[in-house]
């Protein structure tokens, strides 16, 4: 791997985008970011790669390849097998806002030598390994064909000392604490027919499979975790937790 040749604007970028996907992805271990180089087959860590095309402010698009432990981590969850895709998002995310405001497509999952592949054969692509104490976890890697503020000189990335980062050892599920995931509550459920479904109007009462004041379920991605008290919390509807459902329990 090659260190390319980049103006001083892009290269604050390409490192800014690091940090900034390294402070919201979920892994377990600390990590720090390398020195930014050319994506090839020596970027490659075995794991999965999470793409996603963002336009604004810059164009481009955004690559984080995770290790193996995350994907397996997601896959064998206490609440089931989560979406690794949406696990990761709030890392693309964060690295393409780094550019401004931009609007990201909802991304895809994709093998690493594939997608590291696509992105080395576009210009000005970069990748900015992600590392512990002793090997790459996970890389960050970009491809922009619009960069904002290239008003500087070149200069090489490898010039530029990598930031320091506080370890925090963190280990196990821990990686999953920062993930995010839709938690929805249900009052009662009932079956319609077409036809009853298009003749419903403005005050019709549909009737549910729930006797007043029976519990509220509290699902998360759709799995049933908990069930609770309906409530009032300044002018917002809320659940009040009375029991948290076992696991395979219904």
């Amino acid at each position: 791997m090659t260190a390319p040749t980049m103006t001083a604007p892009q290269l604050a970028l390409a490192r800014n985008a690091a940090e900034a996907a390294l402070a919201v992805l979920p892994t377990s271990r600390a990590l720090v970011a390398g020195d930014p180089v050319i994506p090839d087959a020596g970027t490659v860590i075995e794991g999965q790669a999470i793409t996603a095309r963002f336009t604004g402010a810059a164009s481009g698009e955004v690559l984080v390849v995770v290790g193996q432990d995350l994907a397996d981590a997601l896959r064998e969850s206490p609440l089931g097998e989560l979406d690794l895709t949406a696990a990761v998002r709030p890392a693309l995310e964060a690295a393409a806002r780094v550019f401004g405001p931009v609007v990201l497509d909802p991304g895809q999952l994709m093998e690493p030598e594939v997608a590291l592949s696509a992105l080395a054969a576009k210009d000005g692509s970069v990748a900015v390994p992600l590392r512990d104490e002793t090997e790459v976890r996970a890389v960050l890697a970009l491809a922009l064909s619009q960069w904002p503020g290239d008003d500087l000189g070149a200069v090489n990335i490898s010039q530029r000392p990598a930031p320091s980062r506080a370890a925090s050892g963190r280990g196990g599920l821990d990686m999953l604490h920062d993930v995010e995931m839709e938690v929805s509550a249900e009052l009662g459920r009932t079956r319609m027919s077409v036809r009853e479904l298009l003749s419903l109007t403005p005050g019709a009462i549909v009737e549910l499979d729930r006797a007043a004041g029976s519990p509220a379920d509290l699902l998360v991605n759709g799995r049933l975790i908990a069930r609770g008290e309906v409530v009032v919390v300044d002018e917002n509807f809320g659940i009040r937790i009375t029991e948290i459902v076992s696991p395979g329990a219904e």
